[in-house]
């Protein structure tokens, strides 16, 4: 289970959930999540300690991609259904197959 459940692990673990067989690599899940370097590669790294997440290296020819290798990151079936339930424990209307955007208290939504 992760240390914490902040903010931050919540939008993550949501953008995992949209394809969770997917291998996703960091700055893909950045944009998707809006959070910075600073805050993404720790959250991985803590999941994957935790064994929510697989990582390995991308299988290219960097020569031939003309970029460096990624590190790709994957939700561990045991990861996925703890996700699931840890989310719908928190709270049971986040059960969406996407993320959302936050809502703040006291802000009406249009």
């Amino acid at each position: 289970m992760p240390h914490r459940l902040t903010r931050q692990t919540r939008h993550l673990l949501e953008a995992l959930l949209t394809a969770p067989t997917k291998d996703w690599y960091g700055l893909e899940l950045m944009d998707l999540t809006k959070l910075s370097s600073g805050t993404m590669y720790p959250l991985l790294h803590r999941l994957q300690q935790d064994g929510w997440l697989a990582a390995a290296q991308e299988e290219i020819d960097p020569v031939q991609a003309g970029r460096p290798r990624r590190r790709l990151y994957r939700l561990t079936g045991s990861g996925e259904a703890a996700a699931r339930r840890l989310l719908a424990t928190r709270d049971p209307s986040r059960l969406s197959s996407r993320p959302t955007a936050a809502v703040r208290p006291g802000v009406a939504s249009t």
